[in-house]
């Protein structure tokens, strides 16, 4: 085993940049040439058909069989064109990542033979087998029929010689097994309810649409040091390993120059991102050695949660291209910050409006401060469902340090924001406004200036921050489906302006004036959510106490996090707007326990395997060499040289056996809890039990490990240390 990391550190030197051809000198030349697009569309399908489609795109409405069956000739004609063989229905199942079953364009011919065909019917519907992905009992071994069902407004695409068609995923029974179909109907519920309230602003909006922009977190690790890791290999994440004696804390990596081989790698994928109509626009070292980001331009939410998918799956194919390997674990590292995918969201109309960003008049900053509240006012309502959005066993490593938000719910808003908040509250108490308080009041609003980045802080600390036109919801773990968040956020958000319409409505109905409706919900809402706002820093020990005076919970454990779903709060929100059914959130809770247990589950055997199989043998090794060497001392040296001589000898050798003394105990009794944890079989209490009584031994096992780290040969250690994984170029 230590040759196989010597061999992998040999390999170093010989890694030169692989050079990235692009399609065009301009990226506007071949931007989207893999995407079946409205222009292609317009190309390749009959009036009838381009018409049936957009309409379906932009309206909601239905494509039937016939217009299917059109779009299906063109979708082929483009598609072979372009190099396609084969097709397939492209979903996110309830894993870590996206799921294809490839069919060629062929069917018997008349004469025999083959010839090409695909069909309206294959385009818009297939049946994979509904048992075999994570469906938390819906449904059976033997029930295993389940359907794939054509999202017509995410576009198809081409990945190497196979047409790709984003579709939704539901069971035989019409329960969704996916992230894309409860996203959809999110995204629709936040629609109408946002419409419903800019109908008090402004008659002419029709449409809300929720955007987002991702930003997505990675390491790179060289691909030989990666396969001599098993615990990389089969984790995500290194579960021992000392702290290199230089890692982030120059702060000199981030904002770095980039190395030349990541500079190549990251061409490469810019390139193989654009053709597929991904707007790749940032890219820059992060804080940690080898870790990078990658940003793209604002998109609509489920046209981005896909494109994020698909770049997530580009980087695991394109990093072995340049003898890398991309981790997307939120905490591959420990030391060293860890990775997270800091979802950008913000509403915008069919008038070209951003809800969140204020106007230059009373009336447009009376409708940002609606849309800012209510958010507001929806996140402190459901700041365990929010959490619950977001934990999963590796995002639980990375949130809370010093890199990361904290499990405490809060959102920082900035100067501005608060003042203007500040502004309505000062006159709660009042019984009624006099014409001149309200008059100053909405001038004092319309005179406060446009909230751009330049004028508004930012706080990294908040999970959930204002950064001048759009939310920043930064818990979003690194290696997550951006929908789990993107779903919970939108519907609370939907449900909140639902609640603030009939609120308002009821007032007005009394005879109130509909601004001044409008200011008394508002002013009501900015004081009952008031313990949410915090602008200070999140990281510190001091917010906790605070966060806890102000009554805000502060959720750690995973499988408790996770029951948050289960609450009557939550499955009133859910079952209100149609995001789920009860079975259906039950299901996707035992889903997150059984992955957070499988997880740990693998880890612990992984570490096992590890520390019995490699570490100790090699500590043993080492251990009897020292041995040998204090045995020829005795046979050299006087009794009162060898004292002198062999005592610091004789100390490691006793630390020696301890660290594998308790390391082998450790182990056992890990394997022990495991086997106790397996014999439950409900998900949430065998979830619990795992992380209350096996979860605790990686930790306790990898302190042993690493402190052999420290002391054994550095040319006997078998894995690469992480001076090794950190600093390669």
């Amino acid at each position: 085993m230590a040759s196989l990391r010597f061999k992998a550190l040999e390999t170093l030197s010989s890694r030169k940049p692989v050079g990235v051809k692009r399609e065009e000198n301009l990226i506007s030349d071949y931007y989207g040439m893999l995407v079946f697009d409205r222009p292609k569309m317009k190309k390749y399908l009959s009036k009838e058909a381009f018409k049936g489609i957009i309409d379906a795109i932009d309206n909601g409405t239905t494509i039937d069989r016939k217009i299917a069956d059109q779009v299906a000739i063109g979708m082929k004609a483009w598609a072979m064109e372009n190099g396609a063989t084969h097709y397939t229905h492209w979903f996110h199942p309830l894993t870590d990542g996206t799921a294809e079953k490839h069919d060629a364009f062929i069917d018997h011919s008349e004469l025999g033979g083959v010839v090409e065909n695909f069909s309206g019917k294959l385009l818009a519907q297939q049946e994979p087998d509904a048992s075999s992905f994570p469906n938390g009992g819906l449904r059976n071994t033997f029930e295993a029929r389940g359907y794939t069902a054509w999202d017509v407004s995410s576009p198809a695409f081409i990945v190497g010689s196979t047409l790709s068609i984003p579709t939704v995923f539901i069971a035989y029974t019409g329960e969704a097994l996916d992230y894309k179909a409860p996203l959809l109907k999110a995204l629709n519920a936040v629609d109408k309810a946002a419409v419903d309230v800019c109908q008090y602003f402004d008659k002419n909006v029709t449409q809300v649409g929720a955007n987002l922009g991702w930003e997505q977190e990675y390491f790179l690790i060289d691909e030989a040091l990666f396969y001599a890791r098993p615990d990389l290999m089969l984790t995500g994440r290194t579960l021992m390993g000392h702290s290199s004696a230089k890692d982030q804390q120059l702060e000199d990596h981030y904002f770095g120059s980039i190395p030349e081989r990541v500079s190549m790698f990251m061409e490469d994928l810019e390139n193989e991102a654009y053709k597929l109509g991904i707007p790749c626009k940032t890219r820059h070292n992060e804080v940690a050695p080898n870790q990078f980001e990658l940003a793209p331009i604002f998109e609509e939410a489920n046209l981005a949660n896909d494109h994020n998918q698909l770049i997530m799956d580009l980087m695991n194919k394109i990093s072995r291209r340049h003898g890398f390997c991309v981790l997307l674990h939120e905490k591959p590292f420990a030391g060293v910050n860890g990775s997270g995918k800091h979802n950008n969201w913000s509403l915008s109309t069919n008038t070209g409006v951003n809800l969140f960003s204020p106007g230059k008049n009373p009336k447009s900053n009376l409708q940002f401060l609606t849309y800012v509240v209510n958010t507001i006012k929806a996140v402190y309502d459901n700041q365990d469902l929010l959490r619950a959005s977001i934990v999963s066993a590796s995002n639980s490593h990375r949130l809370g340090a010093n890199e990361a938000p904290p499990a405490i719910i809060s959102s920082f808003l900035g100067t501005e924001v608060n003042r203007m908040l500040d502004l309505l509250e000062d006159n709660v108490n009042e019984r009624k406004m006099t014409p001149d308080e309200k008059t100053s009041l909405k001038l004092n609003i319309g005179r406060i200036p446009e909230i751009l980045l330049d004028n508004t802080d930012r706080n990294r600390t908040s999970p959930f921050a204002f950064t001048g036109n759009r939310f920043e919801f930064r818990a979003v773990g690194s290696s997550a489906n951006c929908a789990s968040a993107m779903i919970a956020l939108n519907s609370v958000v939907a449900h909140q302006l639902v609640q603030f319409k009939a609120e308002v409505d009821a007032l007005i109905e009394k005879d109130i004036k509909k601004d001044e409706a409008i200011f008394q919900v508002l002013k009501k809402y900015i004081t009952a959510c008031k313990a949410v706002r915090f602008d200070g820093n999140g990281y510190s020990q001091a917010w906790a106490e605070e966060a806890e005076r102000r009554g805000l919970t502060n959720i750690k454990s995973v499988p408790k996090a996770l029951e948050a779903y289960l609450t009557k709060k939550s499955l009133k929100v859910f079952e209100d707007l149609g995001i789920y059914t009860h079975g259906e959130i039950e299901a996707r809770v035992e889903v997150e326990f059984e992955k957070y247990m499988k997880k740990i589950q693998i880890e612990s055997r992984v570490l096992g395997d590890l520390a019995s199989n490699h570490i100790v043998p090699i500590a043993i090794e080492y251990q009897t060499s020292l041995i040998e060497n204090v045995k020829g001392l005795k046979e050299i040296f006087s009794d009162a040289e060898y004292k002198q001589l062999a005592g610091a000898r004789l100390d490691l050798i006793r630390k020696i056996s301890g660290h594998i003394t308790e390391i082998k105990s450790q182990v056992t009794a890990m394997t022990e809890a495991r086997k106790v944890a397996n014999l439950i079989e409900e998900g949430h209490k065998k979830a619990h039990a795992y992380e209350a009584t096996v979860a605790p031994y990686l930790s306790s096992v990898r302190y042993h490990i690493d402190k052999l780290e420290e002391v054994v040969d550095n040319e006997l250690w078998p894995l690469p240390k992480y001076r090794e994984l950190l600093f390669t170029k």
